[in-house]
C-alpha cells in the first residue's frame, strides 16, 4: 500500500490559474513553442517552479543540455538529472527503457526538449502509437513527462495532437506575435478538472513568464457570438454595418485575430486561385483549434473556384462559400443564416489528406502523349475521389489549314490539373474536376478565339469508364505519331491583343502613328 502522496508538478508560467497549471503523476502534458529560446525560457522557469525536494530530469535532443539549463539559486530543485538522445524515431521508442537504467522514475518529473521539426517525418500513427506508450508508462511508475516541442509550424502539430486526449492530459502552444505572447491552451486536464479553448497574453521579463494584467481578471470562455471579423472587400466598400463587425485589410490579419475567436463568424475574402490553399490550411487551423461554434464563410469575389476547390474548403471545416455572382444583399441574407449554426462535418486532423483527395494532379499545360496518359491513369484509380467527378477528357481535331502544333499554342489552361497533349493530328484536353455542363465556359476561358473557328470536330469523355476506354485506345497510338510543339521563337509575340472580360475575348485597339517625327520633318 502506498503510504506517500504523489505529488503535482507546476508548468513555469507564474500568475497563472492552478487549473491550467498544475501537471499531477500519472499523466503525459504537450507544449508546442513557435521559437527554440522561448522553449529553453520556459523549461528554465518550470525547472524554478517545482519544490526543493523535487526529482526533475531534463532530456535534450540537441547538444549538451547543460549549455542551456540553469538552475535558480532561490526557486526550484537543488539538482537535477540531465540526459541526451538521439533525434530520432527510435531514440523516442527507447527512451522509457534507458530512463529505467539510469533513474528510478517513481515520483519523477521528466521534461523532454525536442529538436527543431523533430516530428516532421514522423507519421501521425507512429506518434499515436509513442504516446499510448508513454502514458501507461507514466501512469504504471507514477511519474509526470512535459514534452516541449519547437516547432516553425506549430498549427499543423497541434492539430494531429487534437485527437490525442486519451493519450494526452494537456495540450498547448506557446505562440511569438512580435511584441508579446500568446498561450494557446487547447485543453488541458489536472485535479483541478478540465479546461479548454482558453487563449491568454504572456509577458516575459527577466527570462520569467507571466500572465499578463489584463489576462488576470478576465472571465474565460468569453462570449462573442455576435462578432463578425470580415475581409474589407466582403462589403465591396461599404463600412461596418453594424458595432459587431469589425474589418480587416488582409486574410492574414482576419486569421490571426480569429485565432481567439469561439463563437464569432469568420468572413475570408478569394479574389485569387493561387490563394485557395493557404486559405484552407487557415480555415483546417482554425475548425481544429477553436472548436465547432465557429462560423466560418468563404466569400468568392472574382470567378476562380472550381467544384474541387469549393469540396477542399467546405472539408477544411467551411460552413459556407458564398459565389461571386451572389449581390452583396444576397450575400449579407446568407451570412445571417449561419448564426446559431453548429458545425457538425468531421474534419481530418492531417490537412495533407484533404490535398491529396482533392488536389493529386499537380500537373499544368502540355505534356507528352505517355506522360499525359499516365497521369489521367492515375488519377482514375484514385479512390478517394468522387466517381464519374474527375474531370473531362476533349479530343479536338483542327479545321483544315491549321495544323495541330498550331492550334496548340492558341491552347491556354491556367488552372492546376488542366493538361493537353497532341498526337494523331488530335489535340486532346483533360480538365480535372471539371463538370461537363461547364465545358464550353472552360473552353472559352482556355482559347482566345471561338472553339468552332479552330476546330472542326469535338468529342466529350465525362464518365469513369468512358475516360478509362478511351485511355486504353490512346495507349495504342504509335510514338511515331506522337507530335510536339512548335519550337520558341527567340521574341514570342502575343498570338492575338485581346483580353478575357469574363463572359468572350475582346481585341484591344492599339494606336499607330503613320509617320514617323523624322519623315514628318522631311516633308
Amino acid at each position: 500500500m502506498r503510504d506517500t502522496v504523489d505529488p503535482v508538478f507546476s508548468l513555469g508560467i507564474s500568475s497563472l490559474w492552478d487549473e491550467l497549471r498544475h501537471m499531477p503523476t500519472g499523466g503525459v502534458w504537450w507544449v508546442n513553442a513557435d521559437r527554440q529560446q522561448d522553449a529553453i525560457s520556459l523549461v528554465n522557469q518550470t525547472i524554478a517552479s517545482q519544490t526543493e525536494n523535487a526529482n526533475v530530469a531534463v532530456i535534450g535532443m540537441e547538444g549538451d543540455p547543460g549549455k542551456v539549463i540553469k538552475l535558480d539559486e532561490s526557486h526550484g530543485p537543488e539538482k537535477i538529472r540531465l540526459f541526451t538522445m538521439p533525434d530520432s524515431e527510435k531514440g523516442l521508442y527507447s527512451l522509457p527503457h534507458d530512463l529505467l537504467c539510469s533513474v528510478n522514475p517513481t515520483h519523477y518529473f521528466f521534461i523532454l526538449i525536442c529538436a527543431n521539426n523533430t516530428w516532421r517525418n514522423i507519421t501521425s500513427e507512429s506518434l499515436h502509437k509513442w504516446l499510448e506508450k508513454m502514458n501507461k508508462w507514466t501512469r504504471f511508475h507514477h511519474c509526470s513527462l512535459l514534452v516541449i516541442n519547437p516547432c516553425n509550424n506549430s498549427d499543423k502539430q497541434s492539430s494531429l495532437l487534437m485527437g490525442e486526449y486519451r493519450s494526452l492530459f494537456g495540450l498547448a502552444s506557446l505562440r511569438f506575435q512580435g511584441d508579446q505572447h500568446l498561450f494557446d491552451i487547447a485543453f488541458w486536464c489536472n485535479e483541478k478538472g478540465v479546461s479548454a479553448r482558453q487563449q491568454l497574453l504572456l509577458c516575459q521579463q527577466d527570462e520569467r513568464w507571466t500572465l499578463s494584467h489584463q489576462e488576470e481578471t478576465a472571465i474565460q470562455p468569453r462570449s462573442d457570438e455576435k462578432r463578425i471579423l470580415s475581409h474589407v472587400a466582403v462589403l465591396e466598400g461599404a463600412p461596418p454595418l453594424s458595432e459587431h463587425w469589425t474589418l480587416f485589410d488582409n486574410n492574414e490579419a482576419l486569421f490571426n485575430d480569429a485565432r481567439t475567436a469561439q463563437a464569432a463568424t469568420i468572413i475570408f475574402a478569394l479574389t485569387q486561385n493561387n490563394q485557395i490553399e493557404p486559405l484552407a490550411r487557415r480555415i483546417h487551423t482554425l475548425r481544429r483549434q477553436r472548436g465547432s461554434a465557429l462560423k466560418i464563410i468563404v466569400r468568392e469575389n472574382i470567378a476562380s473556384l472550381r467544384a474541387t476547390d469549393e469540396r477542399l474548403l467546405l472539408g477544411c471545416g467551411a460552413n459556407m462559400i458564398i459565389p461571386w455572382n451572389a449581390p452583396l444583399s444576397r450575400c449579407l441574407t446568407l451570412i445571417e443564416s449561419v448564426q446559431g449554426q453548429q458545425f457538425s462535418r468531421y474534419v481530418p486532423e492531417d490537412i495533407t489528406t484533404l490535398l491529396s483527395m482533392t488536389q493529386p494532379l499537380k500537373l499544368r499545360g502540355f505534356q507528352p502523349w505517355d506522360t499525359f496518359c499516365d497521369s489521367i491513369h492515375t488519377m482514375m484509380s484514385n479512390t478517394l475521389l468522387p466517381a464519374d467527378g474527375k474531370g473531362v477528357l476533349v479530343a479536338l481535331r483542327p479545321v483544315p489549314g491549321i495544323r495541330v502544333e498550331q492550334a496548340l499554342t492558341l491552347c491556354r489552361p491556367n488552372r492546376t490539373g488542366d493538361i493537353m497533349t497532341i498526337g494523331g493530328n488530335r489535340l486532346v484536353l483533360f480538365l480535372s474536376f471539371c463538370r461537363v455542363n461547364d465545358l464550353d465556359t472552360a473552353l472559352n476561358h482556355i482559347f482566345p478565339l471561338p472553339t468552332g473557328d479552330i476546330f472542326s470536330n469535338r468529342m466529350v469523355w465525362f464518365e469513369d469508364k468512358q475516360i478509362s476506354a478511351e485511355l486504353v485506345q490512346m495507349r495504342l497510338l504509335s510514338p511515331e505519331l506522337w507530335e510536339t510543339p512548335l519550337p520558341l521563337a527567340k521574341r514570342a509575340d502575343p498570338v492575338i491583343n485581346a483580353e478575357h472580360d469574363g463572359r468572350i475575348w475582346r481585341r484591344i485597339p492599339e494606336p499607330l502613328r503613320l509617320l514617323d517625327d523624322t519623315a514628318e520633318r522631311a516633308s
